[in-house]
Order: C-alpha cells, then structure tokens, then sequence
C-alpha cells in the first residue's frame, strides 16, 4: 500500500464530498478493506470481517484505522459515490501508462494503439434489478478501451447489460494520431466518421453486406497472406451520407487458419501487412477480461446497488494497475499471476515486499501451469 499515492486519494475523496457525515470508518479503510478482499479472493462480506479482525492487532500498521464491521463496509460501498475511486484508478493508470510506456507488442510503432471491446457479466435480476439485460436476465457490461502497448485499461464505462456496445463510440474523447482497433460491434460509419474528423484512424473488420465501389487498387505481395489491397467510397444511400470521405479496404487470408478477413480503416500510410497485424493486437483485451475475471472479484459482488458494484469494479481495476506498477517498480520477473499468488498469504507479514518477491522460485524452477493466464512476462 506504500505505493498508493495517499494525497491523491484524499484529492479524489475531497472532490466528491466522501468524508460527509463519516466518523471512523474513512474511506480509505474502506479502499483497503476492498483491497484485501480482491487480493485474497474472499468471499463475501462476512468473511472479510472475520479474516480482517483475526488480525486486529496489525490492521493499524496496514493503515487501516477504523473498526472493520460488515455493516459498515456494506454502507460504505452502498452509499459512498463510486466516482472517488474512479477517479483514483485514472491516477494510478496515468502512472502505469508511463511506466509501460517503452514496452513492445510486437509491432513497431510510435503511435499510440487502443483496443476497445466489451465483457458481460452476468447477475441475478432479483438481487440487481438496474441491471437490465433480457427479459428474466441481468447483467452488467465492462465497456475497456484498452492500451495494447501496455497492457493497461485507460478507459472503463460500467452499464447495464442492455446497453450496445456501439453506442460507448459516443462517450469517448478520441486521442489526434491514435489508433483504435475494434470489432464488428462497433461498425457505424457516422461514428467512425467522428473518429475520422478527430484525426484518430480506426481499425475494423467489416460486414458481409458491405457495399462499396472500388477507386483504385495497390500491389500486394500475395505469399504473406494479403489479398487486395484498396482504395474505396462507399454506395449504400445512408453508409454514404455518414461517411462521405474515402476508406481503405484490406482482405487478408489468415495462414494458420485460412480465415479470409477483410478489414477497413482510414490510414493510408500503414503497410496493409500491419493493418492486419494490428486487428490481432485487439486479442489483447480478451486476455485482460479473462484474466481479471481468474484472478479478481468482479463476477460476484458483496452489494446488491448500483453504487456498491462500480465501487468494487473500479477497486478492482485498481488493485490490477498497483500490481502492474508495483512489478514495474521493483523490476519483478515474476509474472502478475504469481505476484498476486506471493501477496495473498504475505500482506500482513512484516517482510519487506522486495524481499519476498526474491525468495521465489526461479522461472526455471517453478511448475508449469499452461492453463493460467499471462501478462506482462
């Protein structure tokens, strides 16, 4: 916890008013709390309590000063404004983006490239009535703009299950000179036309019924996959009145599987190679939805209310960037999956985190386990 930037905490908290009517429970306690329970997987409320008060003696030295209770915790995320530890995770990402900011993902390019998908999670619509999705289902979706050089989520839109994913194009802030790689769910050519006016290139495949007349065409060295290579406008009566301007279209067959993908975007400088190549970055945020949904609490929650499930959310996308920054900082060779293992039995040990880390197993060492998920090795 040493590595949490305290006054920015407090920054946020001031911000939103947390402390009002709040005797002893603060909400930083709160934060730790929420913490322990995402580091060590506990269960519920109730198990948070009965595991923080076995070790009463050092909650003080951990920096947690008020009284743990469950129905104070259980209040606390009910009532206290989510938005203070959204806007806490934002500072910790601003760190971690700096930080990873010379990391490689396989392509080499200045620009900064986005990943942007979604990934539902399901709940009971008794117990989450706001969380419509079908007609006798809930659900809430993780909408995540992702930076794929790394790794680290910049953006996290929390809506009920009902909402399209194509809709998020709306309430993003687009970055001049970025790129933005997305899937068929998110194909609107008004939209992505915003995109264009922002100076920011997108990344798509496209549809079946995709309708467009060819302007001219480009050499393409056929033996790596690529097929054509195009300069197109579009011919569909309101496709065309959304995006008047003109689109590149690059088909390509995969090698290893022979699926034949056609792609579109507004970058006219990228070899269509590289074009390709960057739609399979977008892979990238399906491995860190199923990696926090393995390792994080985020697919049952200790509250029923709207409030209580983006505090444990964002908690949640907090403690993934501390890891990330904490692994960073110390220069860790372990992967995350193993540092969250090291700290869920050491958190109240009196060992220095470095020290701890470096009593591992060497990577040689250590017992395969193909089925879990990496990031960051």
């Amino acid at each position: 916890m040493d590595f949490l930037p305290s006054y920015e905490l407090d920054k946020c908290v001031a911000r939103y008013c947390g402390h009002y009517k709040v005797k002893s429970f603060s909400c930083r306690d709160q934060f730790l709390c929420m913490a322990f329970a995402q580091l060590t997987y506990r269960e519920s409320l109730r198990d948070i309590e009965a595991c923080l008060r076995a070790s009463g003696s050092k909650l003080y030295h951990m920096g947690i000063r008020g009284n743990v209770s469950r129905n104070t915790l259980a209040n606390a995320n009910e009532v206290r404004d989510w938005r203070i530890y959204a806007d806490f995770a934002q500072v910790l990402i601003q760190t971690a983006r700096a930080l990873y900011s010379e990391e490689g993902f396989g392509l080499r390019m200045k620009r900064t490239v986005y990943a942007l998908d979604s990934t539902t999670i399901d709940l009971c619509l008794s117990l989450f009535p706001w969380a419509t999705f079908r007609q006798r289902k809930g659900a809430i979706k993780l909408h995540t703009l992702l930076d794929v050089r790394a790794n680290i989520p910049t953006v996290v839109i929390i809506t009920p299950g009902s909402v399209h994913d194509v809709n998020i194009l709306d309430a993003l802030l687009f970055e001049p000179g970025a790129i933005y790689v997305v899937d068929r769910a998110y194909l609107d050519f008004a939209r992505l036309h915003r995109i264009d006016q922002s100076s920011a290139f997108f990344v798509t495949p496209a549809k079946r019924n995709f309708q467009c007349r060819r302007l001219y065409s480009r050499p393409v060295d056929k033996s790596t996959g690529l097929q054509c290579d195009q300069t197109v406008t579009l011919t569909g009566v309101y496709s065309q009145q959304d995006y008047p301007g003109k689109l590149r279209r690059v088909r390509y067959r995969d090698p290893d599987t022979q699926q034949r993908l056609v792609f579109l975007t507004n970058n006219f400088t990228l070899s269509p190679l590289t074009i390709a190549r960057l739609y399979r970055s977008r892979w990238r945020v399906e491995l860190f939805f199923k990696w926090i949904k393995q390792h994080l609490r985020i697919k049952a929650f200790y509250g029923t209310t709207e409030n209580a499930v983006k505090t444990q959310v964002w908690i949640a996308i907090s403690i993934y960037v501390l890891v990330a920054i904490v692994k960073k900082r110390l220069e860790l060779d372990q992967s995350l999956y193993t540092i969250l293992q090291i700290l869920s039995i050491s958190l109240f040990e009196k060992t220095p985190i470095s020290q701890a880390f470096s009593q591992t197993l060497d990577e040689q060492d250590a017992p395969e386990t193909p089925n879990q998920l990496i990031l960051f090795d």
